[in-house]
């Protein structure tokens, strides 16, 4: 499916509600350039869970009113973006044309199917979000509940996922020896055993997220005869999900003896007739599974771009894809979590070096790990 990336930052610094109105109306003006918003992620800089709840009900009347049955699927997660700004947002367009586009709703959340002749897409955003924000286990498992619940109501089940974000409030604190993010990943393990019959994870990132709770987005696929999906491993990384215990905090849920690892690939790719993309999960300054550059912003952003680079080497994919003839290929979206406010113009001067015509956002977010000080995701497109 052809589509394109967008961010957006106020035009003016004010308030949060006059900031979104500010990006509201860009996003306006690029749906009427013959475009249609797919998924709007929204980050915003809030204190205290109610005011974020709040403005999220604030977003998706200003959403329904704008878009009416065309609402694109919306998370709002905080996650502060670059000062002075209270809001940044990212949005994914499709083409006005494209057909087979519906908007459907679980309860009150907006999600969108898309079917043409290569299959189905469903993509959906802010599952979870306002549940049990204190309670790690019961927040994920409520999410992941929405989305079997979406993904079953259009004949599709957690093995058809391709792409999946999980932001975890507070991932790295530690209650009564059980880390947030080793419960989010035990709650994982959970859901893909019992509802994911295929081998291989899907492409994912999972990172902090101010205040409590866990929210997940997602992509599923129903694939044509038409599409391939493959896995791309990183030579210099041991896959996440074969990370062995050290390198995992806290104790195993429900007394088990052995935690289970990060259930997701390092990046997928996916490829139709006309065209590939590749989902890049969030990457860190990892070689085999251990950090490097521990304390130092500057290296860890270039082994974490080094190891993108990897993922998405020409030579490579050009085996993966039977060595057809490739017209175009280039990054389409650069998202950084960084942790420290403080390394935001590191990390913008070196990425931008990199990604230098890349639609970027810069958020900031804790990473899965103590010592890793900011974590990059990316779409990469090959056009036939």
């Amino acid at each position: 499916m052809l589509k394109k990336y967008y961010t957006y930052l106020p035009l003016v610094n004010s308030g949060m509600e006059e900031e979104w109105q500010q990006c509201l109306a860009q996003i306006n003006k690029t749906r009427s350039d013959g475009n249609r918003p797919l998924k709007l992620n929204i980050f915003i800089d809030v204190d205290d869970y109610q005011s974020c709840l709040d403005f999220r009900q604030k977003v998706a009347d200003s959403l329904k009113e704008s878009f009416y049955d065309h609402s694109p699927s919306f998370n709002v997660t905080v996650h502060p973006p670059e000062e002075p700004w209270k809001i940044a947002v990212e949005a994914v367009f499709i083409p006005s044309g494209t057909g087979g586009i519906v908007t459907k709703y679980y309860n009150s959340i907006p999600y969108v199917v898309i079917e043409t002749n290569s299959g189905k897409e469903v993509w959906g955003a802010g599952l979870g979000s306002g549940l049990f924000q204190h309670d790690t286990r019961k927040a994920g498992s409520s999410a992941f509940d929405q989305m079997v619940q979406i993904l079953s109501n259009e004949g599709m089940s957690l093995g058809n996922l391709v792409r999946q974000w999980n932001y975890i409030g507070n991932i790295l604190n530690v209650k009564d020896g059980y880390q947030n993010y080793q419960v989010f990943n035990e709650v994982r393990n959970e859901y893909y055993q019992k509802y994911r019959k295929i081998r291989g994870y899907p492409a994912a990132t999972g990172v902090g997220m101010k205040l409590g709770g866990v929210t997940i987005d997602f992509a599923a696929v129903t694939a044509g005869e038409s599409v391939k999906i493959n896995a791309i491993d990183n030579p210099n990384q041991v896959n996440a999900y074969e990370y062995e215990q050290q390198v995992l905090k806290g104790l195993a849920l429900n007394g088990k003896s052995l935690k289970n690892p990060p259930q997701f690939e390092r990046a997928l790719l996916l490829t139709n007739n006309q065209a590939a993309t590749i989902y890049v999960s969030g990457t860190a300054s990892i070689i085999g599974q251990e950090t490097i550059g521990k304390g130092n912003i500057e290296e860890q952003t270039l082994v974490t771009i080094d190891n993108i680079k990897k993922l998405t080497d020409a030579e490579r994919i050009s085996h993966m894809i039977n060595n057809r003839s490739v017209h175009s290929a280039d990054f389409s979206l650069v998202r950084t979590y960084v942790k420290h406010k403080q390394d935001f113009e590191v990390v913008k001067a070196i990425c931008r070096s990199h990604f230098p015509d890349t639609p970027a956002i810069y958020i900031q977010a804790d990473i899965c790990r103590d010592d890793l000080l900011t974590e990059i995701e990316a779409e990469f497109d090959i056009r036939f």
